[in-house]
């Protein structure tokens, strides 16, 4: 069964049009299609189009990172966190086995740290402008591998 690899450039923006993130200052991003390395709805509308083709993805925050979960809110004891240099914005990975989570701090006091286990673009709608450069079938090393490679044939950053 052959895949697909998809390398487009995007520019993310919130609903007030901030600027999020983007690819366009360096390399295309690869995807190999059908295995979740990009939101699902995102990925379909990708592979729907042509190289070359432009396009505006508008996602809600339900079909984007989701919505916020207020039981993904936590607070703890400073005591139970790695020693260090703890702030807000500081990011901790937590839980057990492949169903760790990250942690963001977001708020201190004394010794009591809050931590929001939420993705960070959770509860926002998203805007992709998406630009399709490039699309080939995926060599037998990105089968293997399960993801798709970069324009260097190889990249697991």
């Amino acid at each position: 069964m052959s895949q697909r690899v998809l390398s487009f450039h995007y520019v993310l923006t919130n609903k007030n049009g901030e600027l999020l993130d983007s690819s366009r200052e360096g390399e295309p991003f690869p995807v190999m299609e059908g295995r979740k390395q990009i939101l699902a709805d995102l990925e379909t509308e990708l592979f729907k189009m042509d190289i070359g083709v432009k396009k505006t993805v508008h996602l809600t925050a339900d079909r984007a990172y989701g919505v916020i979960n207020d039981k993904l809110k936590v607070k703890v004891n400073r005591s139970k966190l790695p020693q260090g240099n703890i702030q807000v914005g500081t990011q901790f990975q937590g839980g057990n086995g492949p169903a760790q989570m990250l942690f963001t701090v977001t708020h201190i006091e004394g010794d009591e740290i809050s931590l929001d286990g939420n993705h960070p673009l959770a509860g926002q709608d998203l805007t992709f402008e998406v630009e399709v450069l490039e699309i080939r079938e995926a060599t037998a090393e990105e089968m293997e591998h399960g993801h798709a490679h970069g324009g260097d044939g190889h990249s697991h950053g």
